[in-house]
């Protein structure tokens, strides 16, 4: 316990006399620029960047002069930004350059991602928030956090005196909370079967898979409503909304399987995916590929792996950022997964090397009609291994990979075998 207080101390105090003067200056550099903009807010835990960026093309689609930052990419005035390596939200300075530049375009609107690490940094001080969205609230970074209470606390620092804050019917049972956090605004739910905002109502008819992802919708479904786009134009983007780089992405192939790629890096978020490439999966078999970041979020690792176990046919474990903790990474994700009734060698497997697991996965476990889903990286474009540093990585180069490989060994024993 006095280690816990002390942790949160410090970082309180780090937080007060670090992030928050850095944040004040940045506000002073670029003018305060915030203050001639709309800026609706989107955190959770998971479906960030998925929201943002829906959010983000139902305003264009609407006419909205919009700029939109999330932790994959950005649009700033017209212009696109790569920010798909290991980021949170932007730094102070990025923030608020972003918006200067949003400004100076003659935007109207800013849609912008909110991490819990950037709420509890300071990173968006200055900025007034018109509206605010939580797309959920589960386990994760309890490493930063310490507790979930004080997780929650964080996101909901988004909504400290927005005009509308928009969350998930699963967290109404803040309410009494929420409305305190409100000097005027009016808060709004969103759900799959209850809520102002619910599919059994609407009856959404999404391009991509998932229930998260029809809530994703919902949320920015709702948001368009406070800010007064038509309905037909929000529901016309939203239907047709294809998805993001890293988010349920499938790599086309020949081998007659589907192979997706999709961040996936919390316990609810793998058992959101998982739950929809099972029924993907019938009536073929789904392999997992799962890992864990190392010096974070120790609690989770066992979760995941038996969420994963219960839920695919086979498990891979594998590297996903372990900074030098694979080893113990490995064994406490296999302790949780040995509670769904895992067996080393028959359907669960450990390959460290990332590379190897995917190829392992494909060319060894899955046969047509079965689907692989590779999990933790996504959008990412590096990877840490030794908590030195990182090096170049791409789960789609290393799939595609992995499928030329295999189509070149394929066409030279079609060739042996013809001669």
């Amino acid at each position: 316990m006095k280690k816990l207080i002390k942790g949160i101390f410090s970082q309180r105090l780090i937080n007060i006399f670090y992030h928050l003067p850095k944040a004040v200056l940045a506000n002073i550099v670029y003018g305060f620029p915030t203050r001639g903009l709309k800026v609706i807010g989107i955190t959770g835990t998971d479906g960030k960047s998925t929201t943002t960026n829906m959010v983000y093309q139902t305003l264009k689609a609407a006419g909205k002069k919009t700029s939109m930052v999330s932790t994959i990419n950005a649009v700033i005035g017209g212009k696109a930004y790569e920010t798909g390596f290991h980021v949170t939200s932007p730094d102070p300075f990025t923030v608020q350059k972003f918006a200067k530049e949003a400004l100076d375009n003659g935007d109207k609107f800013l849609v912008l991602e909110a991490t819990s690490h950037a709420l509890d940094q300071y990173r968006f001080w200055g900025i007034k928030f018109d509206v605010g969205v939580i797309t959920n609230v589960t386990h994760e970074h309890l490493d930063y956090h310490k507790t979930f209470e004080n997780y929650l606390k964080t996101k909901f620092k988004l909504l400290h005196d927005v005009k509308f804050a928009v969350i998930n019917l699963n967290l109404s049972q803040y309410t009494g909370r929420l409305h305190k956090l409100l000097t005027k605004g009016k808060i709004i739910t969103f759900g799959l079967d209850k809520g102002d905002f619910n599919q059994k109502d609407l009856k959404l008819n999404l391009k991509i898979p998932g229930d998260y992802n029809i809530e994703n919708a919902l949320a920015s479904l709702a948001v368009a409503f406070v800010l007064g786009i038509d309905k037909k134009i929000a529901l016309r983007t939203l239907d047709n909304f294809t998805g993001i780089r890293g988010r349920m992405e499938e790599v086309k192939n020949r081998k007659g399987i589907k192979i997706i790629i999709d961040f996936a890096h919390t316990p609810n978020g793998l058992k959101q995916v998982l739950t929809t490439l099972r029924s993907q999966a019938r009536p073929g078999r789904l392999t997992a590929i799962i890992g864990a970041e190392g010096y974070r979020d120790v609690g989770k690792r066992a979760m995941m792996g038996e969420t994963a176990q219960r839920l695919a046919d086979f498990v891979v474990v594998t590297a996903v950022d372990p900074r030098g903790q694979l080893d113990i990474i490995n064994r406490q994700i296999s302790d949780g997964a040995k509670k769904a009734g895992a067996k080393k060698g028959i359907n669960f497997f450990i390959i460290d090397d990332r590379s190897e697991a995917i190829k392992f996965a494909i060319n060894r476990l899955a046969k047509k009609k079965d689907v692989v889903g590779i999990f933790g990286k996504g959008h990412e474009a590096s990877m840490n291994l030794d908590g030195k540093k990182e090096i170049p990585w791409s789960d789609f180069e290393a799939v595609q990979f992995v499928l030329a490989k295999s189509a070149r060994h394929g066409a030279k024993n079609r060739s042996t075998t013809e001669s």
